[in-house]
């Protein structure tokens, strides 16, 4: 192994908690539509996800390459810039994973990077071109084409299967959505797993203890698959709440049509050395196969606040790895001061989310998509319903009595757009 200072190890396990949190704050992105149509029950679910995610890890090292070879420049670039920009990440994942978004752990770590290396270096220390052409245009083509694939796969499905039974059909895709989340957990190992490789890699070479252009070793892939395995046993069960239920309600053939699509364009963006955000290719697709299907919607208000995490998620990141990179400068007090910062914002963090509890036991108990859009119309419609008996068609009188049990009825109904909203 090669000569690692107590700096340098820092850094290394740090990148190992973010990959850890990567795990987590990811696990929807495979087993969240799955679990949401009772494909797998859910700590099954994220038990295949994990070893899938750990297998994936050694199949390639195209996107390790960008994240420790393009996107920065390796010359001058020292320890403490990769520090402050897992500070950066790691918050990130944790705040998002706290209200339940699913935001791009993938940028949030190189908008941290990106922080930190501007602010260490200025803005000459990033690749502008790669920024673009394989992160930026990426982040953009990858919900969208997702999503259209989705949303074709999720038709087809539906044409092809009208000719049998619902339930026979749903049993079959049910089947078919385990083999696509096996896929897609497949695909995240192959991509997500990598970043972590690249920075440390990044770590090592600035540490001096790679040379410029290496390859990450075994040691380093093999650690950040075991680490993103262990946090996706874990359960992000936040975030699969929200891709699984909160976003649409999904059948087993819109899963199976999310899922294949997903994995396809993860996998073909690893191939290509694209870092993609798999949670936008997966979230593109939830949405694309929630349209798919014949009288399908998507929740809007929670997918606009999905976007807006999207969008702050680079700057939010480098924001934060720039005034960590900045407080380090006075030296080891201010490498301290950051990790006391990391470890008791982590902390808080965690307090903040026992107050309501998410895992396995209520990860589908949700509201159903379709009821925020309920509440004026429903309660007004029935306060000026024809009673039961006349709408019957019966011949027999509205008594007086039927009349006074209408009138409550009528005269409650403004509290009931509160509950239905």
């Amino acid at each position: 192994m090669e000569h690692i200072t107590l700096l340098l190890g820092i850094v290394i396990i740090t990148a190992l908690v973010f990959d850890f949190t990567n795990g987590f704050h990811d696990t929807a992105n495979a087993m969240a539509t799955t679990i949401s149509t009772g494909a797998l029950k859910p700590k099954t679910a994220v038990a295949m996800s994990a070893v899938l995610n750990l297998v994936g890890a050694f199949m390639s090292v195209e996107v390790a390459k960008t994240i420790s070879k393009g996107l920065v420049n390796e010359e001058g670039i020292q320890p403490e810039v990769i520090f402050a920009a897992l500070v950066g990440a790691i918050l990130w994942n944790l705040v998002t994973w706290l209200v339940g978004l699913p935001s791009s752990s993938s940028h949030a770590l190189m908008g941290g990077l990106i922080g930190a290396a501007v602010a260490s270096a200025g803005i000459g220390a990033v690749n502008g071109s790669v920024v673009v052409t394989k992160v930026l245009i990426p982040a953009i083509a990858a919900p969208l084409v997702a999503g259209l694939a989705a949303m074709l796969a999720a038709k087809v499905t539906y044409k092809l299967g009208g000719r049998v039974g619902e339930k026979t059909s749903a049993k079959g895709y049910r089947t078919g959505q385990i083999a696509s989340a096996g896929l897609v957990s497949l695909a995240h190992g192959t991509n997500d797993a990598q970043k972590t490789m690249g920075i440390i890699t990044l770590a090592l070479v600035a540490g001096n203890a790679l040379p410029a252009g290496a390859n990450p070793p075994v040691w380093v892939i093999v650690s950040a698959g075991l680490a993103i395995a262990m946090g996706t046993y874990l359960g992000g069960w936040r975030i699969i709440r929200t891709m699984g239920k909160g976003l649409t309600d999904l059948q087993p053939q819109q899963g199976f049509a999310a899922q294949t699509s997903a994995a396809s364009v993860i996998l073909a963006s690893s191939s290509l050395g694209f870092s993609l955000s798999t949670t936008h290719a997966c979230s593109g697709a939830v949405m694309g196969s929630g349209l798919g299907r014949k009288g399908g919607v998507v929740r809007w208000s929670t997918a606009t606040r999905m976007f807006i995490a999207w969008g702050l998620t680079l700057p939010a990141a480098a924001l934060v790895a720039a005034g960590a990179e900045l407080v380090m400068r006075t030296g080891d007090i201010g490498i301290a001061a950051v990790t006391v910062f990391l470890v008791g914002s982590c902390f808080a963090i965690w307090l903040i989310s026992r107050r309501q509890v998410i895992d396995h036991h209520n990860v589908n108990d949700v509201q159903p998509v379709g009821a925020e859009e309920a509440g004026v119309v429903t309660t007004a419609m029935a306060a000026v319903a024809v009673p039961p008996t006349a709408a019957a068609g019966t011949t027999a009188a509205v008594t007086d009595e039927d009349l006074r049990a209408t009138i409550p009825a009528a005269t409650t109904t403004p509290a009931a757009p509160a509950a239905a909203v």
